[in-house]
């Protein structure tokens, strides 16, 4: 199977490039280039690359796959606020003229990255599937309009798939502390406490990298029937916590750290619980191995080996946003989001649209 696989140097996107490539799958990745220069600990796996922006997918690119994994966009809340337009333009319109693109292409299956945030605000009652979306966020928002045109594109030869992701933790090449797992752990390593934005009172359903990578692979391989225009949400019904629950975990996980809630911290609307039985029951093939506890663990490790400091932590090298506004400041991205000069890829610069051979 040849897949193209966008998003490959993100958080998740690494991690799935280099399991795919262990699996012996034909990948080759898309990428803008926004997050490449700043590893943390580990290697990405070496693939043919396009470095493109989304908008500027061309039909010829989709030439000879039999398969998109579509992980690339702006990537979380902060970073969809900074511009909620461009957020659209890029998740939502960029991702649907790739599936028109893939579609046309006479590409099978298109794995589209979704999220469990589409529910928003939804309290501590358990969702399904069928559960009503309340985005509150652009992001979330972006991912509702997706799925619903998404759904429109499905015809005998073309199957789109939505695997709506929970809140990732763990350890990547291309590494997040934005995300509240990886976050707490990081504060915790770095300055000795915990610190909690909000009442600690807001549901996360928790899911490990290389198990959300599990998930998109076993759709790759499940019969066409079993997934075929289906939603799946990713995760594991026990992995559902309160954000003080997390703190918890961290607390006995880092030495020597105290939690501590920010005097301004309220109740996050982003609050939902989920459950997970359609995918364990409908794709047998996804076979999750972590928990929190371990993965609180696997990043205390990885924050000693790389000799984690706040400053590292707290900068542009680990948050998105911070990232986007440092390159926004520095003229190398413009208003719009695209590169003025060249990709940083972290080896060799490349033009902002090129081929490289890994």
């Amino acid at each position: 199977m040849r897949i193209l696989l966008t998003g490959h140097q993100g958080y998740i996107g690494a991690v799935l490039a280099r399991m795919l490539s262990a699996a012996k799958y034909d990948v080759v990745g898309l990428d803008a280039g926004f997050f490449a220069q700043h590893r943390f600990v580990g290697e990405g796996a070496k693939i043919p690359s396009l470095y493109a922006d989304l908008r500027d997918v061309v039909a010829k690119d989709l030439d000879g796959f039999d398969a998109v994994v579509h992980l690339a966009a702006l990537s979380n809340d902060p970073l969809g606020d900074l511009n909620p337009e461009l957020t659209y333009e890029i998740n939502y319109h960029a991702t649907m003229h790739l599936a028109a693109l893939a579609r046309d292409a006479g590409v099978g299956r298109f794995l589209f990255s979704s999220s469990c945030s589409m529910y928003g605000a939804a309290g501590s009652e358990m969702l399904d599937e069928s559960a009503p979306f309340n985005p509150v966020t652009p992001y979330a928002e972006s991912k509702v309009l997706v799925e619903r045109e998404l759904k429109a594109l499905a015809s005998p030869n073309f199957s789109p798939v939505f695997l709506r992701n929970t809140t990732a933790y763990g350890v990547s090449p291309f590494m997040r502390f934005d995300v509240v797992l990886n976050n707490l752990v990081a504060w915790a390593y770095t300055t000795s406490r915990i610190l909690i934005h909000s009442d600690g009172t807001p549901w996360r359903p928790l899911i490990h990298i290389e198990d959300i990578c599990r998930a998109f692979i076993a759709a790759l391989n499940a019969p066409k029937e079993a997934i075929h225009n289906q939603a799946f949400n990713v995760g594991i019904t026990e992995e559902n916590f309160q954000v003080r629950d997390l703190a918890e975990i961290v607390r006995e996980t880092v030495p020597d750290c105290q939690i501590e809630y920010l005097a301004s911290g309220g109740p996050d609307p982003r609050s939902y619980r989920v459950n997970f039985g359609k995918i364990r029951e409908r794709l047998p093939g996804f076979q999750p191995e972590w928990n929190a506890r371990r993965g609180a663990k696997e990043l205390h490790a990885a924050c000693q080996l790389a000799q984690l400091n706040f400053e590292d932590f707290d900068g542009p090298r680990f948050k998105r946003i911070v990232q986007i506004r440092k390159f926004l400041a520095a003229g190398l991205l413009d208003s719009q989001l695209r590169w003025t000069k060249v990709v940083p890829t972290g080896g060799s610069p490349v033009a902002a649209r090129s081929w490289t051979a890994n």
